[in-house]
């Protein structure tokens, strides 16, 4: 399967990086192909609301930013991945920016499966993250594989690890 990781984490080498990886190597190592995008690295402007896209635009969006290298991918991913920290009981500005601006052509049409991966500091944050997961696999009409969450003292541990693999496994 074409896999697409979304990587919303600003700390290269933090949790969210590292579950990414994980994911991916696990991935890669089942046969899969899988691109990882640290999104946080990339220019993406929020959503205008201009509806360019849908009055004139024919499904393209008007702006002009690094939104346009992930467009060709998430068009060919069957598998979107979203890594997220949670920093205040949802998804971090960076997943955020990417997820608005598929606006634009509703869904991605190949994506049939979806899963989460998430790290915070505290316990108990994660509710409003996997219920906006959950409505967006709902409304997409895709499979919700699932989600991994570590909080502070489960980053990078085996379990983690289990558990990252473990949801590579329902592909």
């Amino acid at each position: 399967m074409n896999i697409l990781i979304l990587q919303g984490s600003p700390r290269a080498n933090g949790n969210t990086a590292w579950m990414a990886e994980e994911y991916k190597k696990a991935a890669e190592a089942a046969g899969h192909q899988v691109t990882l995008v640290n999104v946080s690295r990339k220019k993406i402007a929020g959503c205008l609301a201009c509806e360019y896209c849908r009055n004139k635009g024919n499904g393209a969006c008007i702006q002009k930013d690094d939104m346009q290298e992930l467009y060709p991918l998430m068009a060919e991913a069957e598998v979107l991945v979203l890594a997220a920290p949670i920093y205040y009981f949802t998804l971090c500005a960076q997943i955020q920016a990417p997820i608005q601006r598929m606006y634009c052509v509703n869904h991605p049409a190949k994506v049939k499966k979806m899963a989460l991966l998430m790290s915070s500091y505290s316990p108990n944050v994660y509710d409003g993250a996997v219920a906006e997961f959950r409505d967006i696999c709902n409304y997409w009409g895709v499979e919700n594989m699932g989600y991994v969450s570590a909080k502070i003292d489960e980053q990078k541990t085996d379990a983690t690890l289990s558990k990252v693999q473990a949801l590579v496994q329902k592909l």
